[in-house]
């Protein structure tokens, strides 16, 4: 279901889910920036991409498809590899970021949940609940390695430079295959997995 939808059916679900969804994404943009300006590559930063402002990171086009169609995007934080202290860890790091990003802002919601029982009220523990499973989605679907994913670059950081240039061939047509395949329900299996296994992860930090 779209956003849109949700809007104009449940408006206080779409508030619960909307605003941890926008800075679910924030973070995970602001993560690959961050690290990347740590790691000698200012180019986010003097983009002004180092920020909270939703303004910096939505997308026209994919913030109208999260609307509509429920899948969307926010606009990637421009990294330039050659201008990091070591590009192939570079790649792996400045990509890894988005992803522990969001277990960790999962992780902290599901402490803060735990911590406040057993009476939080009843809005904020749906709002703690939903900005977890939100950031676990967005970390689990990020770790696909398909381009343009994070899961793709983390994979290029690890495979020789000629499957890296057929990645990076393939980056142009990525999101077209990526919704065929979330079409086709090819890659709900591959998100379960990794769903599973980030929350058995946090499971395990968990007192």
């Amino acid at each position: 279901m779209g956003l849109l939808n949700l809007l104009l059916k449940d408006p206080l679900a779409f508030i619960l889910i909307a605003i941890p969804l926008l800075y679910a994404i924030i973070f995970h943009e602001l993560a690959h920036g961050w690290v990347a300006y740590r790691m000698g590559d200012p180019t986010a930063k003097s983009l002004g991409r180092l920020t909270l402002n939703p303004l910096k990171h939505l997308d026209p086009v994919g913030t109208i498809m999260l609307f509509i169609f429920g899948f969307g995007w926010a606009k990637p934080v421009p990294v330039n590899l050659n201008r990091l202290h070591d590009r192939r860890k570079g790649m792996i790091v400045v990509s890894s970021a988005g992803i522990i990003a969001n277990m960790l802002l999962a992780f902290s919601a599901l402490f803060l949940d735990r911590l406040l029982s057993p009476s939080p009220s009843s809005i904020l523990a749906l709002l703690l609940y939903y900005f977890a499973q939100i950031n676990i989605i967005l970390a689990a679907f990020n770790l696909i390695p398909l381009p343009p994913l994070d899961g793709s670059k983390i994979l290029m950081g690890f495979v020789s430079p000629s499957i890296q240039n057929h990645l990076f061939r393939l980056e142009r047509y990525g999101f077209f295959i990526i919704i065929g395949l979330l079409y086709l329900g090819v890659l709900n299996p591959v998100i379960h997995f990794f769903q599973w296994m980030i929350l058995s992860l946090i499971k395990l930090l968990l007192p």
